[in-house]
C-alpha cells in the first residue's frame, strides 16, 4: 500500500465530519461503499419509526392531522436548502419515475404543439429515458435520445420543448456544469429537468444559482431515507403556476377534502402531490434529514473528493498491471464514487469483495462502482477498502466458483 495506515489515522483524527459516523447504525465488520444506491440507516430513523407506528397504534386516524398529511412539504422544506432552493419549491412525494412524467407532462401540456419533443441521454439511468419515450408514446410527442459524449448544442433546435439530463452519470460518476448546460437550453427556448439522484446530498447543489427550473431527486442514497423511501421534485417559484401536472390526484387539488367532481390544482408546490403516501416511509426520511441541516456541505465536498482520491491512490499500481480501466473524472468533474471496469471479472470481484465485508455494487457491463458517503465513512475505511480489494485481485479470490452466481439484485 502506498499510503501507511498511521498516514489515514491521522487524516481521520483532523476530519471535522468524523463524529457524524457515530450516528449511524452500521453492521459490524462492514466497510459500506454502496451508499451511492442505497444509504445507510441513521441511529434516529429507527426512533422516528417506532414513533409513527406507536402513533398510528394510539391515534389511529387522528395521525393525519398530526404531522402525517404536511409530510411532503415539511420534508421538502428541510431537504431545500441542501439544493439550493427556498421554501415552498420542493415537495417530497412518490418515486423519481413519476415525479419525471409530472414534470414533462406539465411542461409540455402548453408547449407540445410548437415544441413536441423531448430529449433524454444515452447512457443515462434508463427511467429517465423510459419515461420520456413513455409519455411520447401516450401525448403524442416525439422521444429524441442525446448520444452519450454529443454535444448537447448539436442537438437542440427550436422544436424541442423539454431535456431531461442528469447532473452526476450513475455510471461514471461525471459531473456535468449546471449552470452553463441550463443556460445553453433556455437559450434554445427549451426547459431542461435535471435528476439529481447521485448528486443530492453527495455535493454542494445550487439551483437557484444555476438558473435551474425543474428538477427531481431520490433521498434513498446520499440522504439515507431508507429503501424505497420518497422521492423530490423541485419547481422554482416563478414557475408553479403553469397549469396541471398529468397525474391529477386527489392530494394535488385545490380542496382535497371538498370532494369535488372537477379537479383543481393546488397553489404552489402542493399540485405536484398524487394521493395517499405512507407516514411510516416519510418518517426515518425526516430523522435522516434533521441530521442533514447539520452538515456543512464544502466540508463534505472536501472529505468525499479526499476519500476517492485515497482509494485510487492506495490501488493504481494494481489496476494497471491487472488490466482494470479506471473510468473515474478528475476531481473537479467528479460526484461521489469510483468507478472501475473489468469486463471479465467484473461481478465476481465485486462479489468476492462483499465476501469480505466490503460492499460495492456491478453493473453491467463490467462496471464496479465504489460510493464514497462522507458522513459514515473515514479515511481508514477507504484505506482498508483498497487492501481488502488488492488481496482478493492478487490472491485470484473472485475465481471460485461461488462469486460468479449471479443473484436477481445486482
Amino acid at each position: 500500500m502506498p499510503v501507511t495506515l498511521d498516514t489515514v489515522r491521522e487524516l481521520d483524527r483532523r476530519d471535522p465530519l468524523a463524529h457524524f459516523k457515530a450516528r449511524f447504525a452500521l453492521p459490524e465488520g462492514v466497510l459500506y461503499l454502496d451508499g451511492n444506491s442505497l444509504g445507510a440507516q441513521p441511529l434516529a430513523a429507527r426512533e422516528a419509526l417506532a414513533t409513527t407506528r406507536d402513533q398510528w397504534r394510539d391515534e389511529l386516524i387522528k395521525g393525519w392531522n398530526q404531522g402525517w398529511f404536511d409530510a411532503p412539504e415539511r420534508l421538502g422544506n428541510l431537504l431545500a436548502p441542501l439544493i439550493g432552493a427556498g421554501p415552498g419549491e420542493v415537495i417530497v412525494t412518490d418515486n423519481i419515475t413519476l415525479n419525471l412524467f409530472k414534470l414533462l407532462g406539465y411542461i409540455t401540456e402548453s408547449r407540445g404543439r410548437q415544441r413536441p419533443v423531448i430529449l433524454s441521454e444515452g447512457g443515462n439511468f434508463p427511467t429517465d429515458g423510459y419515461i420520456a419515450q413513455g409519455l411520447c408514446r401516450f401525448a403524442g410527442l416525439e422521444h429524441r435520445v442525446l448520444p452519450e459524449g454529443a454535444e448537447l448544442s448539436d442537438h437542440l433546435d427550436d422544436r424541442v420543448a423539454a431535456v431531461v439530463l442528469s447532473q452526476v452519470n450513475y455510471r461514471t460518476g461525471r459531473l456535468r456544469d449546471m449552470a452553463a448546460t441550463t443556460e445553453l437550453v433556455h437559450a434554445h427556448g427549451a426547459e431542461i429537468v435535471w435528476d439529481l439522484a447521485h448528486s443530492a446530498g453527495a455535493l454542494p447543489v445550487d439551483l437557484h444559482g444555476c438558473g435551474v427550473r425543474y428538477a427531481v431527486g431520490c433521498t434513498y442514497k446520499y440522504l439515507n431515507g431508507g429503501p424505497g423511501a420518497p422521492a423530490f421534485l423541485y419547481v422554482h417559484c416563478d414557475h408553479q403556476a403553469g397549469g396541471w401536472q398529468p397525474l391529477s390526484g386527489w392530494h394535488g387539488h385545490a380542496a382535497p377534502f371538498a370532494f369535488d367532481d372537477d379537479y383543481a390544482p393546488a397553489p404552489g408546490i402542493t399540485r405536484f402531490r398524487t394521493g395517499t403516501h405512507s407516514a411510516l416511509i416519510y418518517a426515518p426520511l425526516e430523522a435522516s434529514l434533521e441530521l442533514w441541516q447539520e452538515v456543512d456541505m464544502a466540508a463534505l465536498r472536501a472529505k468525499s473528493l479526499a476519500l476517492s482520491e485515497l482509494f485510487l491512490d492506495c490501488l493504481a499500481d494494481l489496476l494497471e498491471a491487472e488490466g482494470f480501466a479506471d473510468i473515474t473524472p478528475p476531481p473537479a468533474e467528479r460526484g461521489s464514487q469510483v468507478a472501475l471496469t473489468h469486463r471479465e471479472h467484473g461481478y465476481a470481484i465485486v462479489q468476492a469483495l462483499i465476501a469480505r465485508g466490503v460492499i460495492g455494487d456491478y453493473r453491467e457491463p463490467g462496471l464496479m462502482r465504489f460510493g464514497f458517503t462522507p458522513l459514515y465513512l473515514s479515511h481508514e475505511d477507504a484505506w482498508q477498502a483498497a487492501r481488502h480489494f488488492r488481496e482478493v485481485v492478487e490472491n485470484r479470490e473472485y475465481l471460485e466458483a461461488r462469486f460468479k452466481v449471479r443473484s436477481e439484485v445486482t
